[in-house]
């Protein structure tokens, strides 16, 4: 068995990123015990602050990955950072996530694919990523996508057979469209056939309320624990070895087509 932490937290426009990294790193001293600690998308520098992306954007080494690394060996867990707005090494910001073993090093690193542009400035001011991986965690082989990512299936057929047992999904959805987080990492989870940790943002940011409800939802689309709307750290215990009992039971991923684009056009109607 294997315990997460859903690290389900607010980036009000008050704090300052620096004391929310500090309250954060309490969160996470005060809630021990997690084999892997989830938190969500931009939530240092806070998602809609877009006109302080510029100040506000770090390396991989900077404050928010330095804190969470220094948990990471206190507490002995693997960490999901969510994500940062990352300055890269040829000064393009990017909206970057970080998984950290229990050491401290970095595991994964994955850069958005899926920038956001609907009444937001994300796919203005950031640039996209272009890689996906998959890598070990404590909850078996690891995917990491970011928000929006979740609403392409491609996507996720590519996770899926990369070798994907689990995504995690650091997220700030906001609460106008909660129904759609709710559906889709139901979906995702029952397509794949693999666990969905899916961390989300909540309160209210730049007079945009964020919809929490982080959840896992395991192989088969039950949801296992989930979030209210408020602050929360929700611990929640799952089995790994059920992706390959769920696969193996109800062979699903065993008879998709890998590629389905040299389908013929043919519609088969005859006059």
């Amino acid at each position: 068995m294997t315990r997460v932490a859903l690290v389900q937290i607010a980036s009000p426009d008050s704090e300052s990123p620096r004391e929310r990294i500090d309250r954060v790193a309490g969160l996470l001293r005060a809630h021990a015990g997690a084999d892997l600690y989830v938190l969500p998308e931009i939530w240092s520098a806070g998602y809609f602050s877009f006109e302080q992306y510029e100040e506000r954007a770090e390396p991989l080494n900077g404050p928010t990955v330095t804190m969470c690394r220094d948990l990471a060996r206190e507490l002995g867990a693997a960490i999901h950072v969510g994500s940062i707005v990352e300055r890269d090494g040829e000064g393009l910001l990017r909206n970057t996530t970080v998984l950290l073993d229990a050491d401290g090093g970095i595991a994964q690193v994955y850069r958005k694919i899926h920038v956001f542009g609907y009444e937001s400035r994300e796919a203005e001011l950031l640039t996209p990523g272009d890689a996906l991986s998959v890598v070990d965690s404590p909850v078996g082989s690891l995917g990491s996508i970011t928000c929006y990512d979740l609403r392409f299936p491609g996507l996720w057929q590519q996770l899926s057979l990369r070798g994907a047992e689990a995504v995690a999904i650091p997220a700030a959805w906001p609460a106008a469209r909660r129904e759609h987080w709710r559906l889709l990492t139901q979906a995702r989870a029952v397509e794949h056939q693999l666990f969905v940790i899916a961390v989300n943002s909540c309160g209210m940011q730049r007079g945009v309320e964020l919809g929490g409800n982080s959840r896992v939802v395991d192989p088969t689309g039950a949801v296992l624990a989930e979030c209210g709307t408020g602050e929360e750290v929700l611990m929640v215990d799952l089995e790994p070895a059920l992706v390959s009992e769920v696969r193996a039971e109800f062979p699903v991923i065993a008879d998709r087509l890998d590629d389905y684009t040299g389908l013929s056009g043919d519609s088969g109607a005859r006059r």
